[in-house]
């Protein structure tokens, strides 16, 4: 891959506001990407003087939810991580193994039939493979209908081994996170708009830079296994395709704030790259090939080097700006994951 393996010490382990005192949230650095030969490096709270007026950007909504809860299967101690809430009261589900520390490695899913144990006297069926051939993640039937109550009273954020400890459910909401009328949410956090703060909104707002808010579920990454991204469930409304459709007619930039927004955004767009109002399940993979039709640049944490979203990365800025922005980010020592510092990537403008 032309993308360097990661030093362990750029591992973000806690988030920015921990690091030291007087941080913030926004206290991590922006990597700026235009075009193919232009990369800088510069505090994310100066992202309002890097835009313009008449920019969108375009925002992630939905809230994380408590997605990692205890369970048994048999004898043996498990962590289940729901994944994705499915049209007919089933969930997306990944099993995993306690590794301790918090942290969790693969464990096979299935048999279909078996009976997971959840908290709280509930139980889990797993049915059958979410993708044939697949034994990551399961369709399972949980017992209860309130399914967001019980991982509101016995789940936690799923987190990874790179992270050095729990963190409470409010480190993994984002300023812009809305949650859901009916309790769904994502599996794991938007994080690239996680450094956003309401005073660097605000200090955007009045720059005459405009929000789209959208939102789409997130499933379970693939942590191990880096696999394509599985249907996830969208919603871009009205007032945001009106917003971005103005911004294009009008010279403005659309930017999207995750891949999580690109992969919504795009799925909504016509051939023409017109957005118009839609919802439901989105299977779209977006690739160099496919390209993008609607978004004008893409701020995003660092991904690991066999990462899928990379591919959304060459679709937006090409291959060689993802290659000379990893490599500076490399050198000059940004953190990567959801605790670490983000990189905005631009097309590159002519005429402008």
């Amino acid at each position: 891959m032309y993308i360097p393996d990661i030093p362990p010490g750029l591992l973000a382990r806690v988030p920015a506001e921990q690091r030291g005192p007087g941080l913030g949230r926004d206290s991590v650095r922006l990597l700026v990407s235009r075009g193919s030969t232009e990369v800088s490096l510069h505090a994310f709270r100066e992202l309002p003087e890097l835009l313009r007026a008449g920019d969108v950007l375009v925002v992630n909504t939905s809230a994380t939810l408590a997605a990692a809860v205890d369970a048994r299967l048999g004898g043996e101690a498990l962590v289940v991580h729901f994944s994705t809430r499915g049209d007919d009261g089933r969930w997306s589900v990944e099993l995993r193994t306690p590794a301790g520390g918090g942290t969790t490695r693969p464990h096979a899913g299935g048999p279909a039939g078996a009976v997971v144990e959840l908290p709280g006297g509930h139980r889990l069926v797993l049915e059958e493979p979410l993708a044939a051939g697949g034994d990551r993640l399961w369709w399972a039937r949980p017992s209860t209908e309130d399914l967001p109550g019980l991982l509101r009273a016995h789940g936690r954020p799923i987190r990874y081994a790179y992270t050095e400890r729990d963190q409470p459910l409010s480190a993994y909401q984002t300023v812009f996170a809305v949650p859901g009328a009916d309790g769904a949410g994502s599996a794991e956090m938007p994080s690239a708009a996680r450094p956003f703060t309401a005073e660097l909104v605000a200090r955007l707002v009045s720059r005459g830079v405009q929000f789209a808010p959208l939102t789409l579920h997130t499933g379970v990454a693939s942590q191990e296994a880096h696999e394509p991204p599985y249907p996830e469930r969208y919603e871009v409304p009205a007032a945001t395709a009106w917003l971005v459709n103005a911004a294009r007619a009008t010279g403005g930039r659309v930017i999207a704030v995750g891949t999580t927004a690109v992969r919504a955004l795009e799925s909504a767009a016509d051939a023409e790259g017109r957005v118009r109002p839609a919802g439901g399940w989105t299977d779209l993979v977006v690739t160099p090939e496919r390209g993008v039709r609607v978004v004008d640049g893409l701020l995003t944490g660092l991904h690991e080097p066999e990462a899928s979203h990379l591919l959304m990365l060459e679709a937006v800025a090409g291959r060689a700006a993802v290659r000379l922005g990893y490599a500076e980010a490399v050198a000059r020592l940004c953190l990567w994951h959801e605790f670490g510092d983000v990189h905005l990537l631009l097309k590159e403008e002519t005429g402008h």
